[in-house]
């Protein structure tokens, strides 16, 4: 089988099972053909796909980015957050019907020695990189491995624990490797719903509630990266020894790359990814992370 076909079955799965888990995904899409701006969900066109990971040997981006690598995607530029203690990298697809992909990395030693104890006491149960031992040519092992356990099932007390010090390592700890967001690339709807203002107004009059931080709309400083995203739902999740707590779950991002100055005198049906606005802007991410924070969350 073709690495073309083993990512499109790799996509496929990950986009299935994200639905099944994430209400807002078919709600947003209910909504936007109720109003005629799609006629199916298969004319989204989906800007990338988000991954959290923990920074701990044999773990992290540089596990996880081999698989992406592995079907033709390309590392591109970095990014540090110094107040969320994390990292990133953005990979550029092989061809263009493929999302982005956007991975973060939690840098697990600046935080406490507790924080650091109760990490490492779940992902020491990792004694190899797992990804060396995955067939990259079996989509369906693929798929499976992004949704299976790495580790033991956390105690509620950890999981509030390391919330207390960072929310993103409590969403990690639980979900693990689990997709953390697509994105609906606005720019390529019908017009009256292509910039990120007025898809924020539909969002909003259809009862969905807006990440907040940093503004409901976050823009590069050169103006042609616009991102919002819903807030994340509150999921009932099922803890060691049987104990439930209703923690964040994934969340539904929307960008609108702008045309760059240099290709808008050419006609819109002349555009294509090439002569819009790419990468990604850390400001912007830096906020779109809250999406799963409580800070959003208790809004809900």
């Amino acid at each position: 089988m073709q690495k073309a076909a083993i990512l499109n079955e790799v996509l496929d799965g990950l986009m299935c099972r994200y639905k099944e888990r994430v209400p807002n995904v078919a709600e947003v899409i209910a909504a936007m053909i109720q109003e005629g701006v799609i006629n199916n969900a298969a004319e989204i066109e989906n800007d990338h796909i988000a991954f959290r990971t923990i920074g701990v040997p044999f773990l992290g981006m540089q596990s996880l980015e081999k698989i992406f690598l592995y079907y033709g995607y390309e590392r591109k530029d970095f990014f540090h957050f110094e107040n969320k203690k994390l990292d990133a990298y953005w990979y550029a697809p092989p061809a263009p019907q493929y999302p982005r992909i956007f991975l973060s990395e939690l840098r697990v030693t600046d935080l406490s020695k507790q924080a650091q104890e109760i990490i490492t006491s779940y992902t020491s149960e990792v004694k190899a990189d797992p990804v060396d031992s995955l067939d990259l040519n079996d989509g369906a092992a693929v798929t499976d491995f992004l949704h299976s356990a790495l580790w033991r099932k956390p105690l509620l007390q950890d999981y509030l624990a390391l919330a207390k010090e960072s929310e993103y390592a409590a969403w990690v700890i639980y979900n693990r490797y689990y997709l953390n967001h697509f994105t609906v690339s606005v720019h390529n709807l019908k017009e009256g719903y292509n910039t990120i203002p007025v898809f924020n107004e539909f969002l909003e009059r259809n009862g969905f509630v807006l990440n907040d931080a940093g503004g409901k709309y976050k823009t590069s400083p050169d103006g042609l990266l616009m991102q919002s995203s819903t807030v994340a739902k509150m999921i009932d999740a099922e803890f060691a020894n049987g104990e439930h707590h209703v923690i964040s779950g994934s969340y539904v991002e929307f960008a609108e790359r702008k045309i760059l100055p240099s290709f808008t005198h050419l006609p819109l049906n002349a555009i294509t990814r090439n002569q819009r606005r790419e990468g990604f802007e850390a400001g912007n991410a830096d906020k779109i992370f809250e999406s799963t924070y409580s800070s959003q969350t208790d809004k809900l």
